[in-house]
């Protein structure tokens, strides 16, 4: 099997331009999120340390179920947008981090309101977005952009998306960190 090439990783990140709401367009199914979700979105704060903090959240049979977490660049010294991510799984437990290097920027728009996220492995990829919907011109040059990354655009799955989404606040009642204890079960 031939040696993939190593991605290009977007440099120079503006972090505050980062920051806010994105929704879930497409992504490679992966175990640590709902099988059914809809209307999955990340949202992003910067922290005064430099760190981000992630909340990601969806909807499942009906209910919201959302995760927390913290970003941070893996190589301060480095100018690429490659992150860790820590989540504490289950969240009643938070001496147990699970850590994660699958957070890296493969490309932004100049207005920050695409992007295209993926991992060193190639194992997962998300298309997220500003608003519920992209164009799909947009949304078929990060599909061309994946591919030549090596990604196997077959694998991705449309997140079902609202118009409007649903509202959500950080007092609302959710299932914290539970779907990736469901999803472990295969549930």
């Amino acid at each position: 099997m031939a040696k993939k090439e190593a991605m290009k990783v977007v440099r120079n990140l503006d972090l505050e331009k980062y920051m806010g709401m994105w929704y879930e367009i497409t992504s490679v199914p992966s175990f640590f999120q709902p099988k059914d979700g809809t209307n999955t979105r990340a949202t992003y704060k910067l922290n005064d340390n430099g760190t981000v903090n992630v909340v990601n959240e969806t909807w499942s049979k009906g209910k919201r179920v959302s995760i927390e977490g913290s970003a941070y660049m893996a190589d301060p010294s480095n100018d690429e947008a490659k992150f860790k991510v820590k989540f504490y799984v289950p969240p009643f437990f938070p001496n147990i981090p699970v850590l994660g290097d699958y957070y890296w920027v493969l490309y932004i728009d100049n207005d920050y309101q695409h992007v295209l996220v993926g991992e060193p492995r190639r194992k997962f990829l998300w298309i997220l977005c500003r608003q519920t919907k992209i164009d799909e011109d947009v949304y078929n040059q990060l599909l061309e952009k994946a591919t030549e990354e090596g990604y196997d655009i077959k694998k991705l799955h449309k997140t079902p998306q609202a118009d409007p989404p649903p509202f959500s606040t950080v007092e609302d009642e959710d299932n914290k960190g539970n779907w990736w204890i469901k999803s472990l079960l295969g549930k």
